[in-house]
């Protein structure tokens, strides 16, 4: 199930994209109370925006525009929404997105060719393991994506190692769709409990919300203590409720594919310059066919490398590598610029650390500091002085780490929706 846009040549993607675009900007201008303002604020005419490159000619909107301006950004009747969902507020306000049929169908139509690259086919089983509910966008997405496909799902929901074994052995699934910290919580109940997990019939895990890879596409450390376990493929998706777009990995695992029909991208510097190839960048998109809020040159805050060399998958999209870090997120700590899954990544490779929360704050002077809460159950001071050392050999720098009951961490974990947890809190304001 490969669209045969993203088998097409680049011109021909190209020139896809930009009449795709022109439609959307007729319709902004129509339909949308916010990009209608802004387009008289900037004087920009629709008909003057033509290619791709033509773009730069219209400002950027951002997270702060979105959350300020929540209903201007409809552009159909609320009796026309159907569904509901918000984002997870993780930087700041949540923001509320409307859905229509069509906009579910798309959604849908979104997650089945995303399944797809990842090689789920109609034969194929899918265990959900995150919620379908709390307004969260993605479990409907799954459940929609799997429909579309022809594949199975179960919807096992969130937590509960023994729900999720219990299901397995009965209803022998062959993907599940997991942050994949929990995959470890499931080889950690498998282990207490005598169970196989490679007699399963498990094959592959799609994996959301973390990282599974370094910038090389080499297997990072979470990634390679679940291989270590549990024989599986694993597959990186990265995705947002703002773009309702995902990013999947073929069976080349070398970056999310672009889905050119679905979203335009851009990968920006801090002038909002496109950056040279291979550069990091910030992440801005342009959704296409969303009907109810659609978005132009949306300011994702993620910050990420584009690869643009065609994949040995037959695809010509270009590719996201992971996600190096949240634009807001970036720390300037003792001349070091670091983002918090570099520091995830440093954590992941100590067994004895069973959770963590990295809080960010300014000190009394006002520069970047760093405070790492860790709850083991063998704490130490060797342990401590160990995480030190393998801080300044990996990132050069060591921040400040303290070993704090579980509790505490789980307390500071808890995001105000309950949907997913936070590893990350930033007191800079």
């Amino acid at each position: 199930m490969v669209p045969e846009i993203e088998k097409a040549s680049l011109p021909e993607i190209k020139t896809f994209q930009e009449e795709k675009l022109r439609e959307l900007l007729e319709y902004l201008n129509t339909n949308s109370p916010y990009y209608q303002r802004l387009f008289r604020k900037h004087k920009i005419s629709s008909n003057a925006v033509s290619t791709l490159e033509d773009l730069s000619r219209i400002p950027t909107t951002s997270k702060e525009d979105l959350q300020k301006y929540n209903d201007d950004f409809l552009c159909v009747p609320k009796k026309k929404i159907v569904d509901f969902v918000t984002t997870s507020g993780t930087l700041g306000e949540p923001v509320t997105i409307g859905l229509t049929d069509a906009d579910l169908d798309r959604l849908a139509y979104n997650e089945a060719i995303s399944f797809a690259c990842a090689g789920v086919t109609d034969e194929d089983v899918l265990q959900l393991t995150t919620t379908i509910d709390r307004r969260f966008m993605a479990g409907l997405a799954y459940f929609l994506g799997a429909r579309k496909l022809g594949a199975g799902i179960i919807r096992v929901g969130a937590g509960i190692p023994e729900l999720h074994w219990d299901t397995i052995q009965k209803f022998r699934p062959s993907y599940l769709i997991v942050v994949p910290s929990f995959l470890l919580k499931l080889i950690e109940y498998a282990e207490q409990h005598d169970i196989d997990v490679n007699a399963s019939q498990i094959k592959g895990a799609i994996c959301i919300g973390e990282s599974l890879r370094d910038q090389d596409f080499s297997l990072n450390v979470l990634a390679n203590k679940i291989k270590s376990a549990w024989n599986i493929k694993l597959y990186s998706t990265y995705a947002s409720t703002e773009m309702s777009t995902a990013f999947t990995e073929c069976s080349e695992q070398q970056g999310g594919h672009h889905h050119p029909e679905l979203i335009i991208t851009e990968i920006l510097d801090d002038e909002e310059k496109p950056v040279p190839d291979g550069t990091e960048g910030e992440l801005v998109i342009t959704t296409l066919g969303v009907e109810a809020m659609p978005l132009l040159r949306f300011k994702t805050g993620d910050m990420v490398v584009a690869h643009t060399a065609p994949c040995d998958c037959g695809r010509n999209t270009l590719r996201l590598g992971p996600v190096v870090g949240r634009k807001k997120q970036m720390i300037k700590y003792k001349g070091t610029t670091l983002y918090p899954p570099a520091m995830h990544n440093a954590l992941n490779g100590f067994p004895e650390v069973d959770n963590f929360v990295i809080e960010i704050y300014h000190n009394s002077i006002g520069t970047d500091e760093i405070r790492i809460k860790i709850a083991t159950k063998t704490p130490s001071e060797e342990l401590l002085q160990t995480i030190k050392d393998h801080f300044r050999s990996r990132l050069r720098v060591t921040p400040g780490i303290e070993f704090v009951p579980k509790e505490e961490v789980q307390k500071l974990r808890m995001s105000k929706l309950g949907r997913k947890p936070i590893s990350v809190i930033d007191k800079r304001g």
